[in-house]
Formats: C-alpha cells, sequence, structure tokens
C-alpha cells in the first residue's frame, strides 16, 4: 500500500470518530438569529469560513503588494 492511501485511511478515520463523538446539538446565538446544529457540523463550518476568508485576505494582499 502507498503513504498517499494509508494517510487518507486514516485521516478519514480520524473525521469519522471526531463526528461520533460531537454529535451533541448546540445552540448559536447571535443579535436576534438563532440556530441549532451539531458541534461537529458547527467546527466544519466555522472552520470554512476561516478559510475562505484567509484565502480571500491572501488575495488581496497579494494584489495589493504587485501594484
Amino acid at each position: 500500500m502507498s503513504f498517499k492511501l494509508i494517510l487518507a485511511f486514516l485521516l478519514s478515520m480520524m473525521i469519522a470518530v471526531f463526528i461520533f463523538q460531537n454529535t451533541t446539538v448546540v445552540e448559536i446565538r447571535f443579535l436576534f438569529w438563532t440556530v441549532s446544529m451539531s458541534r461537529a457540523l458547527m467546527i466544519l463550518v466555522v472552520l470554512a469560513v476561516g478559510m475562505v476568508l484567509s484565502w480571500l485576505l491572501h488575495g488581496y494582499l497579494s494584489l495589493r503588494r504587485k501594484r
């Protein structure tokens, strides 16, 4: 088996364990907005938003340096 395949399998198993251990529903309140979702989903959404924001900021700063 290749190293990448073993690494992908281990990462998949860690993600599965993370999701199964964080199924508790949490309530998120922001101003007048309330959402209930599983803790694992909330963490993944926050991670995705952070990645998109950092990607946009990196693109903006790269463009600014070129000028």
